[in-house]
């Protein structure tokens, strides 16, 4: 298994670790819960460094991700982000990922940590047909890269003491490259994985560990803990932000999983799957991803299936957990056309059981 810069530290601190996308990662410090309220109330610190880190550069650029994502990368401007997703060319998702503007001619792609071999076999295969070179132009620096990400109200207060720029009123969805305890070049971003606010940050592995004790010492007088993944789960769901493997997937389209909102059919985005997706959302899809809220007592999970009153299969789960900020077990899932408005009335098939539930608007959580 994969280290990464701060497992040390991990395990110093007796966390619960187990493997995840072939790391060596802390799922679980002091509990969900506690970790999970840590994070909507103060501030809570994650490794996230088992994500990977695409560089696309040159004159070529801007055009090849233009192609492969379907946000609009023309309306990115220096230190602006865009949440997107890669089409597979048959009407599915290769990934989700963040897209950083450098410049025109540089961009950072931020791919998730279980689909690192297959997004750069996928980018790799676009470039040379595009002309890009591999290993140059586009270029594979996952294994040289650290990013912790500082979430949670308190956040950019805390962050702020270590960094020589104002970043407290930092725009959501924007970059700086500051000098940050010490450490130069660091690219400092307000984006986020858990609707409570915050910021990540990428160093070299080499500067992690000046890194993470510089960020547990700023943050001890708001309460900072470290969290692991398993309240990373419970906070994403919450605030109803998909993870890949359960929400999408190379089988379901971002029109079916609420991402019309960055599949732009604007003049010039000629992206991959870009006349299916136009068309499916002209047409309306057959099944979307949906969240509801338990009304009978259970907690969903990934695979049960969804019903109608009759005992009809509508769809199934994709997520599903007990929300402690909620105070309600919710989950997402796919389901058939007329099941979509909210309060509609479903039942999740847990064992012999038929739960009643109902769909419900997205984000669970509101704070």
């Amino acid at each position: 298994m994969k280290r990464t810069a701060f497992t040390s530290f991990h395990e110093e601190l007796g966390a619960k670790m187990l493997e995840f996308a072939g790391y060596n990662m802390p799922i679980e410090y002091t509990g969900i819960k506690d970790e999970h309220m840590c994070v909507r109330e103060k501030l809570g610190v994650f490794d996230v460094s088992h994500m990977g880190e695409f560089w696309v550069k040159g004159p070529k650029a801007f055009s090849f991700v233009q192609k492969l994502t379907t946000n609009d990368v023309a309306a990115l401007t220096d230190g602006k982000i865009q949440y997107s997703c890669f089409p597979n060319g048959k009407g599915g998702i290769v990934d989700d990922l963040l897209v950083y503007c450098i410049d025109s001619e540089t961009y950072l792609l931020v791919v998730n940590a279980a689909n690192i071999e297959k997004d750069w076999a996928w980018c790799s295969k676009n470039a040379e047909e595009m002309g890009l070179e591999v290993g140059k132009e586009l270029y594979n620096a996952s294994d040289e890269i650290c990013q912790l990400a500082v979430q949670g109200p308190l956040a950019l207060k805390a962050m702020q003491k270590l960094v020589d720029v104002p970043v407290e009123d930092m725009e959501y969805y924007t970059f700086k490259k500051v000098n940050m305890a010490g450490i130069e070049n660091v690219i400092f971003s307000t984006t986020g994985y858990t609707g409570s606010g915050g910021c990540e940050i990428y160093v070299a592995n080499e500067d992690g560990e000046k890194l993470i004790n510089a960020v547990m010492e700023a943050g001890k007088e708001f309460g900072i803990q470290p969290i692991g993944l398993a309240a990373r789960d419970t906070l994403r769901l919450e605030v109803g932000f998909c993870l890949y493997g359960n929400d999408i997937d190379d089988t379901h389209t971002p029109i079916e999983a609420g991402l019309g909102w960055i599949t732009k059919f604007v003049d010039g985005n000629d992206f991959i799957d870009r006349e299916f997706f136009e068309k499916q959302k002209a047409d309306k899809p057959k099944r979307r991803l949906k969240g509801f809220e338990m009304i009978d007592r259970g907690i969903p999970r990934q695979g049960y299936k969804i019903e109608d009153a009759e005992g009809n299969e509508i769809g199934e789960v994709t997520s599903g957990t007990s929300a402690p900020a909620v105070g309600k077990n919710i989950g997402m899932g796919y389901v058939k056309e007329g099941f979509y408005k909210a309060d509609t009335e479903i039942f999740i098939r847990v064992r012999k059981k038929a739960l009643k539930a109902k769909i419900t608007k997205i984000p669970f959580y509101k704070g």
